[in-house]
């Protein structure tokens, strides 16, 4: 993973599209739109449902550990009424006139209390569809150790990191499968010491490994 700094400097966006672009129905022009129907032929959004999309925004936190880069991932609590229990990046919804990346500071800052004083913003991901109605921002950012945090018990039960090196290797992206709304739908998983990180997570985090070390 020595060049892992470079990978995200050189193949991530340097600059978050409007948040009006990433809610257009046909995604943002020039750019790839991922998401949970990446591995299902049939469209995981219902149509009639795509007016209703809400823009969101992760931070993925690469901690630059000096034995190597981890990522910080939380577990959602589990009396949250949509995704509790999940694994899933710090973020939530853009608020009006704020921009992707200070959405997801914001967020990790609410929900884990990570001081955005260690972190620098590297990049962004390609946007990504949930089935639950939403268009997230993936913000890649390298973090300086030496930070502590605060979990905020309404909405997280557990922080805790993944080496970048196990998520980034494709012998760990599993293709796991479940019946969700009266139709098999198929999604990536990797699970890890314990933690199930499925769904759109993990889909995420496949993207980014198709961005660093994919084909360009």
């Amino acid at each position: 993973m020595e060049h892992y700094r470079t990978r995200i400097l050189s193949r991530t966006d340097r600059e978050p599209p409007p948040v009006s672009a990433l809610l257009a129905p046909e995604g943002i022009p020039g750019r790839r739109l991922r998401g949970d129907h990446d591995l299902n032929e049939n469209v995981w959004v219902e149509p009639e449902e795509r007016p209703n999309l809400r823009a969101a925004a992760v931070l993925v936190p690469v901690i630059e550990h000096l034995h190597g880069p981890h990522v910080l991932l939380t577990r959602r609590a589990e009396h949250l009424g949509t995704h509790s229990g999940q694994v899933a990046f710090p973020g939530g919804k853009i608020d009006p006139g704020e921009t992707p990346a200070e959405a997801a500071l914001r967020e990790a800052e609410e929900e884990v209390g990570l001081d955005r004083s260690h972190v620098s913003v590297a990049g962004y991901l390609d946007a990504y569809e949930t089935g639950t109605g939403f268009r997230i921002l993936p913000v890649v950012a390298f973090v300086t150790p030496g930070f502590s945090l605060t979990i905020s018990p309404h909405e997280v039960a557990e922080a805790f990191e993944v080496p970048l090196g196990f998520l980034m290797d494709p012998a760990n992206h599993q293709r796991h499968s479940a019946v969700w709304r009266g139709k098999r739908r198929e999604y990536y998983a990797m699970p890890y010491n314990g933690h199930y990180i499925w769904g759109a997570t993990a889909g995420m985090l496949k993207n980014m490994y198709d961005r660093l070390y994919g084909d360009r």
